[in-house]
This record gives structure tokens, sequence and C-alpha cells, in this order.
């Protein structure tokens, strides 16, 4: 089984949310997944972006493939927490 760990949509029409999980690649964006890592929600404006690291290092150790648009946000999240640290 290979899996992907990317987006999950949930929320109203107006109020999306995202949910970061792990899922098989053959199911489909909002459909089973295996575990719930984390969330993204962009409408604040502080964006609220929580994921637990531990889970998704396992996960990457175990193979798991990250999606294009969890790629950029990870990265975006590093740039944050860098640029925080730094004005300490």
């Amino acid at each position: 089984m290979a899996a992907k760990i990317r987006l999950k949509r949930f929320g109203t029409k107006n109020r999306i949310q995202w949910r970061i999980v792990v899922s098989d690649t053959r199911m489909p964006r909002d459909g089973r997944f295996i575990e719930e890592i984390g969330s993204y929600d962009p409408l604040p404006k502080e964006e609220k972006f929580q994921v637990n690291e531990t889970r998704l290092e396992y996960w990457l150790k175990q193979g798991a493939q990250v999606s294009t648009a969890l790629k950029s946000l990870l990265k975006r999240a590093k740039k944050k927490a860098k640029k925080a640290a730094a004005a300490r």
C-alpha cells in the first residue's frame, strides 16, 4: 500500500478548512484516511497551521509521499518559525 500525506477539505462553502491526513493513494481527496496528523485554516489574518511533527516524521520514514500543496505549506511554516526565532 502506497501512502500519501495530503490535505482533506472540510467546512462550509465560504469557510473552508483543511485537515492534514495520511491516506492510501487510491482513495479520493475527501475519502477514507489512515490517520489525521494536523490541520490548516487559511482564513484568519494569521493562518492557523498545526501538524504533529513526530507523526509526520514517522510516516515519512515509512515511505509516505507529501503532496505538493502540503510541501509548500510545510516550507512556509518552517520559514515563519525561523523568522520568529531570529526576532527573539
